[in-house]
This record gives C-alpha cells, sequence and structure tokens, in this order.
C-alpha cells in the first residue's frame, strides 16, 4: 500500500483550497483507498511561523490537526527512526523541517508530496 507524507506547504494549501495545489496531490489526498500523513514537525512549523506573523491558520495548530484529522489525514509522532535518518542526511536543505519530513518519510518508507524542488536532491520518493 502507497504512504504519503503531506509536506507543511502541502497540507496548508489543500486545506486551504490554495490553487497552488497540483492535480496529482489533490487526487491522492482526495482517495479514501490511500494512506496520507502529516508530520508533528509541521504543526510545529505552523505554529513558528503563526507567532513571526508569516502565516495564519484557522485555529492555529489545533485547528491544523483537526483538518488533518477531518481528512483522515494520520499525524505522525517524531520517532527516534527519523532522528537517526536525519542524523546521516545530507545538508542539501537549509530548512531544518524539510530535512525532518525528508528523515520521517525514508524511516517510514513513504512518498512526500511537494512543491520544494530541493527536496528532489534526496534520495526520498516525491511527487507533486
Amino acid at each position: 500500500m502507497s504512504r504519503y507524507l503531506l509536506d507543511t506547504h502541502t497540507a496548508i494549501w489543500y486545506f486551504k483550497g490554495d490553487v497552488a495545489m497540483s492535480e496529482t496531490a489533490k487526487r491522492i489526498i482526495l482517495d479514501p483507498a490511500i494512506s496520507k500523513y502529516i508530520s508533528i514537525a509541521s504543526a510545529w512549523e505552523l505554529t513558528i511561523k503563526i507567532s513571526i506573523g508569516k502565516l495564519h491558520f484557522p485555529g492555529d495548530a489545533a485547528g491544523f490537526i483537526q483538518a488533518a484529522q477531518n481528512n483522515d489525514i494520520t499525524i505522525v509522532p517524531i520517532k527516534t527512526a527519523h532522528l537517526t535518518v536525519l542524523k546521516d542526511l545530507p545538508h542539501i536543505h537549509r530548512d531544518p523541517f524539510d530535512r525532518l519530513l525528508v528523515a520521517t518519510a525514508i524511516a517510514e518508507g513513504m512518498t512526500v508530496i511537494t512543491a520544494d524542488n530541493n527536496i528532489a536532491y534526496y534520495e526520498v520518493k516525491h511527487i507533486w
């Protein structure tokens, strides 16, 4: 079974109905037969962006988690296995949240749904 990890921006765009979403990403997220995940690190990233005024999300982190649950998207905690992969991950991407998402996807055997071109430089499955 295919398992997909939504990048933070992917989840935000999907929940807000942003036109920047690719048709492939929307199709995967809407398919009830596909397992979809969001890292708790995405809620952390969202919270930081809200606190510095770079983002608004209805209900803040709690609203983000609720939106995931309402869309049958499982929240993935940060696990030791993710940190083990992260430790050895090349420093291609400067964003620590994206690096953690890549490590999570590798450790969990997931495909990342992302518009971030830097993710392509890692040895992780990704689509947009």
